[in-house]
């Protein structure tokens, strides 16, 4: 019996030919006929073929350490086999970028996934003002492939050559190879904070070539009583 209505036309697969496209703004496709990809575990809403999935949790027993150390990480699941796979996390907005030799400095708690040609390794970012805040650190992913991000909203993406850029640490999503971060600090911000104002002490200072990509909502840093997700990979600055 046919059935009518707007959602099988309105809402149908989209094919495409590359590795990583977009169905909506919220839902990604991956072309499993390119090889593995790294994704993040439990973002699978779906597949059609023969897919398996390996949890692997922070990438490896440095990258473990890593994580244990700095609270900081991406829990992956690599993804073989033939056919497609669909992503999302909490339906999030997804972003797409192919890296073509190339470097992105990116917030952990924003990764979706990406190919398996590209490397990835928790860094610590060396900031003149990051002495005062314990360390902060993140994810750089490197090489040539694609990669899925996710951001709270439509995000936008400040060229920072254009003029001095600042940012709030926690709404930050990633700055692409050329940029250089460093902390500026309000001294103002205390005062400010209990006089009413916006009370942002801490700020991301970028400089260089390239971009800083900013997401229109905070990311919150999950505590183990909190039942949150895996937290942002700048959560450190303000534990």
């Amino acid at each position: 019996m046919p059935l009518y209505g707007p959602l099988f036309n309105d809402y149908a697969e989209k094919n495409s030919e590359h590795q990583f496209s977009l169905q909506n703004k919220k839902l990604l496709k991956v072309n499993m006929g390119f090889g593995p990809v790294w994704a993040r575990t439990g973002s699978m809403v779906a597949y059609q073929g023969q897919i398996n999935f390996a949890n692997r949790g922070s990438g490896g027993l440095g990258k473990l350490l890593k994580q244990a150390a700095t609270g900081e990480g991406v829990p992956l699941m690599e993804c073989t086999g033939q056919g497609e796979l669909f992503l999302a996390d909490e339906a999030a907005e997804i972003q797409v970028i192919y890296l073509e030799n190339d470097t992105i400095s990116v917030n952990g708690g924003n990764v979706l996934a990406f190919s398996q040609s590209i490397q990835w390794d928790v860094r610590r970012i060396q900031a003149r003002g990051a002495a005062m805040t314990g360390g902060l650190y993140n994810v750089e992913l490197r090489g040539t492939g694609f990669v899925a991000i996710t951001t709270k909203g439509e995000p936008v993406a400040l060229d920072v050559a254009q003029a001095p850029t600042f940012a709030d640490a926690q709404a930050v999503v990633l700055w692409t190879g050329g940029v250089q971060m460093d902390i500026k600090v309000d001294t103002g911000g205390l005062k400010s904070m209990v006089r009413g104002g916006t009370g942002e002490m801490l700020q991301m200072a970028f400089r260089g070539q390239g971009h800083v990509v900013v997401q229109p909502c905070e990311n919150v840093v999950a505590t183990p009583n909190s039942g949150g997700g895996g937290g942002g990979a700048l959560g450190g600055l303000f534990d």
